[in-house]
């Protein structure tokens, strides 16, 4: 059965191109929708959402350690020729990977990255991460499991929320997380020994937070550079850019980029 992609057509269409959200890494598309895709409804886009196979509504989660990120590009080319016409894509994390993938040999009216993991993969953030918060490791199954406790969610706030994140919010994301396929996450390790593919000329837009402990903002120029992007950096975000309470600079950030790209009439 096919990956899930969830619909949100806009509440004034007034905007030619669709948009398409691309979840990352121990999540799915219910991420996007408690900001990011009501405000873009509302600026006139038709929005999307995609559960990559084995994640949010999608099947495959009794299987889920199968799939890869190849899987997970498949299911992103799936819903793209779905749609009328190429969407801007915006993605997150993991998600970035999968986007920048699919593109080398897909369409798209244009990119926009979140917190991207960078072209050398996950094992220098995880080293970092090892180091600057070890219990990390040990509260990550506990969430995924759906059995976080008090350390469990101060561990994940100061990991991947901003530090004037509140405590409700973290508490309330937590049950967004799910477990993540153990293939695709130890391809993300090795994404630097894998040759790296066509970049086609495109808009892309690369977003990070200030306080990002994941992936620090100085990791965003490693991403930047081959795409010849803009690249923003949210003061005050972590990684979780799209349900921090700096959500609304994101979305700034990312509808002025829209607005300059072309043909974004009806």
């Amino acid at each position: 059965m096919p990956a899930i992609v969830h619909h949100f057509p806009a509440q004034a269409p007034t905007r030619a191109t669709p948009l398409l959200f691309v979840h990352g890494a121990y999540t799915h598309a219910l991420g996007w929708q408690q900001h990011f895709i009501p405000h873009f409804q509302q600026l006139g886009f038709d929005c999307h959402a995609l559960d990559f196979s084995g994640h949010g509504a999608s099947p495959g989660r009794d299987h889920l350690d199968d799939f890869g990120l190849d899987d997970y590009v498949a299911d992103l080319a799936a819903a793209v020729a779905d749609l009328p016409r190429p969407p801007v894509l915006i993605a997150h994390s993991m998600g970035c990977t999968v986007a920048q993938r699919y593109l080398e040999t897909g369409q798209a009216a244009g990119l926009a990255l979140l917190a991207p993991v960078p072209p050398t993969g996950t094992g220098g953030s995880a080293g970092r991460l090892a180091l600057e918060e070890p219990d990390f490791f040990a509260e990550l199954p506990k969430v995924t499991a759906g059995t976080p406790d008090e350390h469990t969610l101060d561990v994940m706030a100061r990991v991947y929320f901003g530090p004037g994140t509140p405590r409700s919010t973290v508490a309330d994301c937590l049950p967004m997380i799910q477990p993540e396929s153990a293939q695709a996450v130890a391809e993300l390790a090795t994404l630097a020994l894998r040759r790296a593919g066509h970049k086609p000329r495109l808009p892309v837009l690369v977003l990070g937070g200030r306080e990002d402990k994941v992936f620090p903002p100085s990791m965003l120029f490693f991403t930047t550079l081959p795409w010849n992007a803009r690249q923003v950096v949210i003061d005050g975000a972590g990684h979780m850019l799209m349900l921090e309470p700096t959500w609304p600079q994101t979305t700034q950030a990312l509808a002025e980029w829209l607005d300059s790209l072309p043909g974004q009439g009806t």
